[in-house]
């Protein structure tokens, strides 16, 4: 910014396929780009994004809270990237973008929950009778405007938008120094070595916290894959649909947790107790055959040890600067070696997770 306390720009106005577009572009690397260069231009536009969102009059504001949420998430795993760079400037901005993504998550939250019952719903449909669950329905309904009253949804927008202009002046004096791989070979290897341990503590004690935690660390893993993704060969681009999928059902698992703690303290007011009970049973195969794919798809994923998942970005990244000669010969390596090797995909629908 030019001048001290001016509002970063926003973006043109373009349809909002351009925008979903420009914004999945953005969120990488780029060749043309230094390190510290890319880092703080993604959190800028992530910036300008949600509060052009939030700003804009003909938006649906739930959709415009999940974006800027989004851009939130966004930001603290690119933050979570650059750790070992930032230092004690980590802590405070860490800090600075969970502050503004609680201030929007009561209400995002309340809308998650209802768009959990609609997921259940659908896939039990030829199951349930007419109403059977009208009741959870209408309770959820009524939790979200009281949610949206009790906490002044126009003033949580309006202190959202200046929490985060506030935040785009800081951006620019981020303490990055180093360039190329050695400027994200740190946080790569620690955000993967999370996960693998959020995999085991799951595996060792399976509770509803421990899931939440390994969804977490995965998501930090998928942003991080995404920013890398102009080096992706064939391979490497399943291995991000397969975060994509994993972060998917274990952020369904942690809202259904959600859902039925609400529920079940209260079922007067969600249709009674056998209604509650009746969706207690669905949830019950839903969370059931939820944490089972999503264990067997973070195994594969996460089994790689750190030094050895480091030493192949470090292989991906080499031959992206040589481009194309360098990443065509990988993809070549990366195809023999799935004939060998091959590993099964998984793809489902996205729901949105309750942070």
């Amino acid at each position: 910014m030019d001048k001290e306390g001016a509002s970063p720009p926003l973006p043109s106005i373009d349809s909002d396929a351009d925008r979903a577009a420009k914004r999945h572009m953005a969120y990488r690397l780029k060749a043309s780009e230094s390190v510290p260069e890319a880092v703080q231009r993604i959190a800028i536009e992530e910036i300008e994004s949600a509060v052009d969102g939030l700003t804009k009059s003909d938006t649906d504001r739930d959709e415009a809270i999940h974006e800027a949420r989004k851009s939130v998430k966004k930001i603290r795993g690119l933050l979570r990237l650059m750790r070992p760079e930032l230092g004690e400037t980590y802590e405070a901005e860490n800090q600075r973008f969970r502050d503004v993504g609680h201030q929007l998550s009561e209400v995002r939250d309340a809308a998650a929950l209802l768009e959990t019952l609609d997921v259940i719903a659908e896939k039990y449909k030829n199951s349930l009778r007419k109403g059977a669950l009208s009741g959870i329905r209408t309770g959820l309904e009524q939790a979200k405007s009281e949610t949206e009253q009790a906490v002044n949804i126009g003033k949580v927008v309006n202190d959202a938008v200046r929490a985060f202009r506030a935040a785009a002046k800081n951006v620019k004096i981020w303490p990055l120094k180093n360039d190329g791989f050695r400027a994200i070979a740190p946080g790569l290897e620690l955000t993967y070595r999370a996960g693998r341990k959020a995999l085991q503590k799951v595996q060792e004690d399976p509770t509803p916290e421990n899931y939440h935690y390994l969804r977490r660390r995965a998501k930090d893993h998928w942003y991080h894959v995404r920013l890398l993704e102009s080096l992706w060969t064939e391979v490497q681009q399943a291995h991000e649909s397969s975060l994509d999928t994993l972060q998917d059902w274990l952020g369904d698992e942690h809202n259904l947790v959600v859902l039925r703690q609400k529920i079940e303290a209260d079922p007067a007011k969600f249709g009674g107790e056998e209604q509650v009970r009746f969706f207690d049973f669905l949830a019950d195969q839903h969370q059931k055959e939820l944490r089972e794919n999503a264990l067997s798809l973070a195994q594969r994923i996460y089994e790689q040890k750190r030094k050895q998942f480091t030493a192949s970005m470090q292989r991906l990244w080499d031959a992206w600067q040589q481009q194309p000669a360098g990443i065509s010969e990988l993809q070549k390596q990366e195809r023999q070696a799935a004939k060998k090797h091959p590993r099964m995909v998984h793809r489902s629908g996205s729901q949105n997770a309750v942070a």
